[in-house]
């Protein structure tokens, strides 16, 4: 039996990089996948990727710093398959200024896809998970919480805020059979990491293999926290 059969997962940002990589993991482990993404025609490319290999996926293009069209993506996968267990909170955007070049548009953005995000779509989540007395969610933060790079004040606040909210959920689940993680990544060759040439790199792979591991893990068990880097990396003597 495939590790995820019979389950439901919900992968924000998943039309491309890591959020595609975690919905291909967890398609091919026998999850039903909900994929969402701003962008239509980069969401179907996945959706019918997926549904090539005999997936069950449904495909909800959502912005997630909006509350009614994340509320209307747990409505149509209830309305789809009827319970939810993992969430995945991948969605986000990076952007680089000086502290004292970044505007109050760019912080704002910045805040409003990283962390107002993963909030909204946790807070419907939860609602659903603790009605089933089970559930998972896993967000995806970044090294960036704990060495934060110059010229990324606000994407270093908002992943410091995404472990506050991973604590906060799985503190107030736990009691429900609620389990929240968040895993940290260093450097992913994606697309979005292309103008980094001469810094180490580990594969989407490599660190959906760790999002996999948490994802099955059974429910008396969490991970709550992990950082999953490449090995030379300057990650540890950063600061």
């Amino acid at each position: 039996m495939k590790q995820l059969e019979g389950k439901t997962a919900v992968v924000t940002g998943a039309s491309i990089g890591i959020g595609k990589g975690i919905a291909q993991a967890f398609a091919e482990e026998g999850a039903a996948v909900v994929i969402t993404a701003r962008h239509q025609d980069k969401l179907d490319v996945t959706a019918n990727e997926l549904r090539s290999k005999g997936a069950s996926v449904l495909s909800v293009p959502t912005d997630v710093s909006k509350e009614a069209q994340v509320i209307a993506l747990f409505e149509k996968t209830m309305q789809e398959f009827g319970r939810i267990d993992i969430l995945v909170n991948n969605a986000g955007i990076y952007e680089e200024a000086p502290l004292e070049e970044t505007s109050l548009e760019m912080w704002q953005r910045t805040l409003d896809v990283n962390l107002t995000g993963p909030f909204l779509c946790t807070r419907e989540a939860i609602k659903i998970m603790k009605r089933q007395r089970s559930g998972r969610i896993i967000n995806i933060g970044s090294i960036a919480a704990q060495m934060p790079r110059p010229n990324a004040v606000s994407y270093s606040c908002a992943k410091i805020g995404i472990v506050a909210l991973t604590k906060t959920t799985a503190l107030e689940g736990r009691s429900f059979g609620v389990v929240a993680s968040c895993i940290h990544p260093g450097n992913v060759a994606t697309a979005q990491m292309a103008e980094l040439p001469n810094e180490p790199m580990m594969s989407v792979d490599d660190l959906v293999k760790a999002v996999l591991t948490m994802a099955t893990l059974p429910l008396h068990v969490n991970m709550l926290e992990a950082i999953v880097l490449p090995t030379v990396q300057p990650y540890l003597g950063r600061a």
